[in-house]
């Protein structure tokens, strides 16, 4: 568990030196003009569309190990090349390739911790994940900022370099891990032959992971969608943020999440996961709100800038609160030997609300203020209405890990004791 932790802060570093730069690269450095960049954005979306229905399957059949190595390193052939561009075809390749790679890292990464933890520990891992992530995004681009000079491109080379030598650094080191043997895929049909489709079938069968399907693609496009569209067009278009107060406010949503992280995990760990979406749900109507005054009050510039940065960092706290929340979850809806599958789903979900989320809010923020901030409060009170029904479908397990351990060992139940190491 600990080398997989250091291999997530690796990776995160590494990426850290490049997404904030991408645009400037593509557009500017490599003068392909607004377009390209564009496309290059959008296609790190749209490769992890193509291969995450796949990866699930891949990581089922073969195990999480093989499939993170295999995406690591063809993350790496993408930055490097990517770094060494210079046409607008071979940009759109390479940002494929690397797009695809990240994409695929993330469920296998994930189901690795599944299975090096158990009910007892998943909660803490996957929020040191989190930490871990935030704050080697976090160095990275401080770093990066230092090293790069849009009048160079060799500098930018050199970022692209760094982060073809952290996918690779990451390879050697979970090369290195000793996973336990993955469980055999149980609670298949009678004559089944475990095939995509009907494992498929099987997920959509799954009425718990439907609604969490649902309830993380508001999530992710309520929030995480927002943040460099169109929160951030808001921010400059209607409060008057300057470039280094958009910077701050990002900044502080990191520092938020890395100081808070394991404060709030004491907290989520004592509560049914169910209420912690659904307060999440509340803070983020809160920030939205927040949004609002910074844009659409009467108030100062100060003011506007204070209550922008304070929108970012209770973002950071509702983020916070749902990294050992969320993924936890998703393994334990899981059958045994299925986390793989039901992960890649779940990254397939997020993916679909990153692509849809900057599309919808990016012109919205930019132009229509007032609907914009009243559009996503009220997604960010649906939140708290789904996360409330999903607690209806959920097992005792599934909703609050820690009573139902108590209750097995009162009970001694063989079949009891047995459901609850599988969640």
């Amino acid at each position: 568990m600990r080398r997989i932790h250091v291999g997530n802060a690796l990776g995160a570093f590494g990426l850290g030196f490049t997404v904030p730069y991408l645009y400037v690269y593509v557009a500017q450095v490599r003068d392909l003009g607004a377009t390209t960049a564009g496309l290059v954005l959008a296609i790190f979306a749209v490769a992890a569309l193509v291969v995450l229905p796949f990866a699930g399957r891949a990581i089922v059949g073969r195990g999480p190990l093989p499939v993170l190595l295999t995406a690591l390193v063809t993350a790496a052939v993408g930055s490097m090349s990517l770094g060494l561009a210079t046409g607008a075809t071979t940009v759109l390749l390479s940002a494929a390739a690397l797009g695809a790679g990240q994409a695929v890292t993330q469920p296998a990464l994930a189901t690795m911790i599944v299975d090096c933890s158990g009910a007892e520990t998943r909660s803490r891992a996957f929020a040191t994940q989190f930490f871990l992530q935030n704050l080697g995004l976090g160095v990275g681009g401080l770093i990066g900022g230092h090293l790069v000079d849009p009048s160079r491109a060799g500098s930018f080379t050199l970022l692209f370099s760094i982060q073809a030598a952290m996918f690779l650094l990451l390879v050697a080191v979970m090369a290195t891990v000793r996973i336990p043997r993955a469980a055999k895929v149980t609670d298949m049909p009678t004559g089944s032959t475990g095939s995509a489709k009907e494992s498929w079938k099987q997920l959509l069968g799954n009425r718990a992971m439907v609604q969490l399907s649902v309830l993380g693609f508001v999530l992710f496009f309520a929030c995480y969608g927002q943040f460099e569209s169109g929160l951030s067009a808001y921010g400059v278009e209607a409060a008057g943020i300057s470039t280094s107060a958009l910077g701050t406010a990002l900044a502080a949503n990191t520092a938020v999440i890395v100081v808070a992280q394991f404060v709030v995990l004491r907290f989520v760990e004592r509560r049914r996961r169910s209420r912690v979406i659904a307060a999440v749900g509340l803070i983020w109507a809160v920030a939205w709100a927040v949004a609002g005054v910074a844009g659409l009050g009467q108030v100062s510039q100060t003011m506007a800038t204070a209550a922008f940065v304070s929108t970012y960092a209770l973002f950071g706290l509702g983020e916070a609160m749902l990294s050992p929340t969320v993924a936890p979850l998703v393994a334990d809806l899981a059958p045994e030997g299925m986390a793989g599958q039901y992960n890649s789903a779940f990254a397939l979900v997020k993916q679909l609300a990153l692509a849809v989320g900057p599309a919808v809010g990016g012109p919205m923020g930019a132009s229509w203020h007032a609907t914009y901030v009243v559009v996503f409060l009220l997604f960010s009170l649906g939140i708290v209405v789904l996360a409330v029904r999903l607690g209806r479908v959920l097992t005792g397990a599934q909703d609050l890990p820690g009573s139902a351990r108590s209750r097995v060992v009162a009970r001694g139940g063989t079949a009891v004791e047995s459901a609850v190491a599988r969640a």
